[in-house]
C-alpha cells in the first residue's frame, strides 16, 4: 500500500511538472511576442526621426542651392559661393566663413530687392541666377 502512495504521488508530481512546463513556455511565447511589438513601434519610431531629419537637412540645404530645370545642368551653391557672389556684389561685408547667417541672410534679402526678386533671404534658383555672375568678378 505504501507502495501504490508513493508511486500515486510520484506519478502526481511528475504529472504537476509537465503542466507547469507548458504554462512556461506559453508565458514566455507571451513575453517573446511582446517584445517582437515593443521592438516593431521603436523602429516605426526611428523611420519617422529619420525622416524627420531628412526632411530638415533638405530644407537647410535649399537655402543655399537649387536644382535646375529641364534641359540645365543642376548647379549647387553653397554658403560660402553664396556669401563670396554677395561681397563681389557689394552687398555682403562680413568674413567668408561657409555660415549662412543672420548678414548672409540680410545681405540676400538686400540683394533680391535690388534685383526686383521675391525678397524672402533664401538663395533659390532665381535668385542663384542673378548672384552667380559674381562669383567671379566685383562691383565694388
Amino acid at each position: 500500500m505504501a507502495k501504490k502512495v508513493l508511486l500515486l504521488g510520484l506519478a502526481a508530481v511528475f504529472v504537476f511538472s509537465l503542466s507547469g512546463c507548458t504554462t512556461m513556455h506559453k508565458n514566455d511565447a507571451l513575453e517573446i511576442q511582446g517584445l517582437r511589438n515593443k521592438v516593431s513601434a521603436l523602429e516605426a519610431q526611428l523611420k519617422e526621426r529619420d525622416d524627420e531629419l531628412n526632411s530638415l537637412r533638405e530644407a537647410s540645404v535649399k537655402g543655399g542651392e537649387y536644382e535646375a530645370g529641364a534641359g540645365e545642368a543642376k548647379q549647387q551653391a553653397d554658403a560660402r559661393q553664396i556669401q563670396t557672389a554677395l561681397k563681389n556684389a557689394g552687398y555682403y561685408q562680413g568674413t567668408v566663413d561657409g555660415k549662412l547667417g543672420k548678414k548672409t541672410r540680410r545681405a540676400v534679402r538686400e540683394f533680391q530687392k535690388a534685383n526686383n526678386l521675391p525678397v524672402d533671404g533664401k538663395v533659390g534658383r532665381n535668385t542663384w541666377v542673378i548672384l552667380k555672375d559674381y562669383l567671379d568678378k566685383k562691383v565694388k
